[in-house]
């Protein structure tokens, strides 16, 4: 397919800025896959849609996501861990103020890290930026890896613990330049753009649907009997790269570093193969998977990189239900969304979302899509 085959016009209001008062409460889309059938609102004992008091439609909520799963059914969930990536620091002499915005450690000894910082035309090497007016916390740039890419090594002798807890206290939770472009990072959005599951420390961005799971939705599943199996993938910035090429197998994804154990196998081909849904709870997740499904249709053990980019067409191997985001055009969140459920159903959905005030983004309203 082409890139110019997802684009659509997203009004700049409905691209969520904040995140839902509680995390369970955005409005959810239902996507029936086989029957083409999409679910919006919330319906009375006659099949009716409910209006409230002033005659509005009703909407599905997240809640909502439990009348779709049974007893024995398993969610995939992404365990990643976000760590506070961006900070800002000044460049020596010149005061000027540096963005830097940590991607991955290169050398824990060393204390090198892979970083992207902006305005990168100002950062050279040899460079030094300095992260506190009076504080020890000292970086030297000392390779040039791409545009916007440096590698630094932080001058800071100290155990390594205390330098990874120094460096993140100077951190701030590294919401999408779209957020942070309209508004400073607070405080909060640390907890709130992080997953309440969430266990091992790696990613730059919120595996973003999962943060509508509340620990009160995880224990109303946990009654029903519904399963939870965890994958990690830690998510990276290649999600947000846009495409420049209209041809989209040309396009390359960056790799991202993922681990599948023996348990999240087990559990997850059992529910399968006893006929049972499989959940993949966001793109990262039904990334991960399919990375490491086999030809037999069962996930395998798996440790290493992945740089898969899904778009249609392509043919699920693995999970029989996913949860999504609404994403920006031309995502390639929103390709992989519609090789699932398919191009046409998913588009129609993404134009009823823009036309009935859905919010998309990482802090936006979910989809749901099933198979049937």
């Amino acid at each position: 397919m082409k890139l110019s085959q997802f684009k659509f016009k997203l009004p700049e209001e409905q691209v969520a800025l904040e995140p839902s008062f509680h995390r369970d409460e955005c409005r959810l889309m239902v996507v029936h896959r086989k029957s083409g059938k999409i679910e919006m609102t919330k319906k009375d004992e006659e099949g009716n849609d409910l209006t409230d008091e002033e005659g509005n439609p009703v909407y599905l909520d997240f809640r909502n996501i439990l009348d779709y799963f049974d007893e024995d059914d398993t969610f995939i969930f992404n365990d990643t861990k976000v760590f506070p990536a961006r900070l800002y620091g000044t460049k020596e002499k010149t005061d000027a103020k540096i963005e830097v915005f940590l991607l991955r450690e290169l050398n824990p000894d060393l204390r090198l890290w892979d970083v992207l910082v902006e305005p990168a035309r100002k950062i050279r090497i040899g460079n030094k930026l300095f992260f506190e007016e009076d504080g020890p916390m000292v970086a030297e740039v000392i390779d040039n890896t791409t545009s916007r890419g440096r590698t630094l090594r932080f001058l800071y002798d100290c155990p390594h613990d205390e330098f990874k807890q120094e460096l993140f206290a100077l951190g701030e939770a590294p919401l999408p330049r779209y957020i942070v472009d309209k508004r400073s990072a607070k405080e909060e959005d640390m907890e709130r753009f992080q997953t309440i599951y969430a266990q091992k420390e790696g990613a730059v961005t919120a595996p973003a649907s999962g943060l509508h799971f509340s620990r009160e939705l995880l224990k109303r599943m946990e009654i029903r009997g519904i399963n939870f199996a965890y994958v990690t993938l830690h998510c990276g910035l290649g999600c947000f790269d846009p495409i420049e090429v209209e041809d989209l197998t040309k396009h390359k994804m960056s790799s991202e570093q993922m681990f599948v154990s023996k348990e999240a196998c087990e559990l997850v081909n059992k529910t399968k193969m006893n006929g049972h849904r499989v959940c993949a709870v966001g793109v990262s997740t039904a990334r991960a998977t399919e990375t490491a499904v086999g030809t037999d249709g069962y996930l395998k053990e798996f440790e290493g990189w992945t740089n898969k980019f899904i778009f249609p067409p392509y043919e699920f191997g693995m999970t029989n239900a996913m949860i999504a985001n609404f994403y920006h055009p031309e995502s390639t969140m929103m390709m992989t969304q519609c090789s699932f459920g398919g191009y046409d159903l998913v588009y129609e959905a993404y134009k009823l979302a823009v036309k009935n005030g859905y919010k998309f983004g990482c802090y936006g309203d979910a989809m749901l899509i099933l198979s049937d």
